[in-house]
């Protein structure tokens, strides 16, 4: 945890944890964790590809393990069960990273990658820019949002101020 904390340390305008509650950063962990065990189906809204990796296929987030310090959402694209999301309470703020696996449980090549909230989300919405670079990645920013009854799960990369990929998640089931 110390590590992560560090990586991610360097990024201006981040509060210690006392003050993430004022930012709205606590309660947007709080209303996330309080989905833990909930299942969301998603669909690709954004770009309208069909060579885009996750069109046609079906999306699955899954609030599947949650602590005072961390959210895990594996997210299934078609039969590939190798993402996994994070989300972690550090005492720079949250931290957003991307656990990317081989099928054998191995690491891939690029995983761990993400970044830290800044204090301008809200209690539903937090964006999430590059701390630990992917090549060619600077200017990722990554944003979670979740409907005020807890019913829709938006996730959407830009790159470059430019969209990439938006899913929309609806709840589907208790876990």
């Amino acid at each position: 945890m110390a590590r992560v904390a560090a990586t991610f340390a360097f990024l201006p305008g981040l509060l210690p944890a006392a003050a993430q509650a004022k930012d709205g950063r606590g309660q947007f962990f709080a209303t996330l964790k309080s989905l833990c065990g909930q299942q969301f189906e998603g669909v690709l809204v954004y770009p309208k590809d069909p060579q885009h990796d996750f069109a046609g296929k079906r999306l699955q987030a899954d609030f599947a393990a949650c602590s005072e310090r961390q959210i895990k959402m594996p997210f299934q694209v078609g039969a590939d069960k190798s993402r996994t999301w994070i989300i972690i309470r550090t005492p720079a703020g949250l931290a957003l990273q991307h656990d990317h696996r081989h099928a054998d449980g191995t690491p891939d090549a690029v995983t761990m990658y993400g970044g830290m909230a800044s204090t301008t989300g809200s209690t539903l919405s937090q964006s999430y820019y590059t701390a630990r670079l992917v090549k060619g990645a600077a200017t990722k920013v990554w944003s979670i949002s979740i409907s005020a009854d807890g019913t829709i799960l938006t996730y959407h990369l830009e790159r470059n101020a430019q969209p990439r990929a938006t899913v929309v998640f609806k709840h589907c089931s208790a876990g």
